[in-house]
């Protein structure tokens, strides 16, 4: 197995954030990882909680492509396309169904297990998206550079667990994960994913169908 590599450094930043930077084994950025610290000082708080999240679909798409949330909380799924969409999944931490629909459903979908949620739609099969849902109030996903902006206070500094997934992932219900000692609200932390990602998927469109 690869060793993870982990290199720790100070930046002054304009806000208090540790910044996590993801690669791959050759060094290449990578997009769209979720990132989030566990431990007794990263939990949600009361706001986070009670938030109504969204995972909307437009453009035939889900956006955002990739929705971290805090166990327990809510997600709506607003429909912004003029066409209907069907949305579903059959993951082990949460299975439902969003029948076909404009608009969006008359109620959220509670999210309560922790874990890796993938989306599809019955319309259109090159839809996916995923929800992550995690026992945490501090996560992100990464930027183009890879990069992903955690905010801290002096009252987070210590041990804290990082955790590292990605939708090409070979086990989607598998993080990578790696303990880190945090001395400093503006730290840098270069992450080096383990594993070799799988081939991104590759799907064809239709911008047209029968449910206008």
């Amino acid at each position: 197995m690869k060793k993870i590599l982990i290199l720790l450094g100070f930046i002054c930043f304009s806000s208090k954030a540790l910044e996590v930077v993801v690669s791959d084994d050759q060094g290449n950025a990578i997009k769209g990882a979720a990132v989030w610290l566990t431990g007794a000082k990263w939990q949600a708080t009361g706001e986070q909680k009670t938030k109504v999240y969204s995972m909307g679909q437009k453009d035939r798409a889900f956006v955002p492509h990739t929705l971290v949330v805090p166990s327990g909380t809510l997600v709506d799924f607003p429909n912004f396309d003029s066409i209907l969409h069907h949305v579903y999944s059959f993951s082990k931490a949460k299975s439902f169904e969003l029948k076909l629909y404009r608009d969006k459903p008359l109620a959220p979908v509670s999210f309560t297990q922790p874990g890796v949620v993938e989306l599809g739609c019955n319309i259109h099969d090159w839809m996916l998206g995923y929800i992550l849902v995690v026992n945490s109030g501090v996560y992100g996903v990464s930027d183009e550079q890879g990069k992903v902006q955690l905010a801290l206070d002096s009252s987070q500094l210590g041990n804290a667990q990082l955790n590292v997934w990605h939708e090409r992932y070979e086990n989607l219900d598998s993080p990578e994960s790696q303990l880190l000692t945090i001395t400093h609200v503006s730290q840098v932390v270069n992450y080096q994913i383990q594993q070799t990602l799988l081939d991104k998927l590759e799907f064809l469109t239709d911008d047209t169908d029968e449910y206008e």
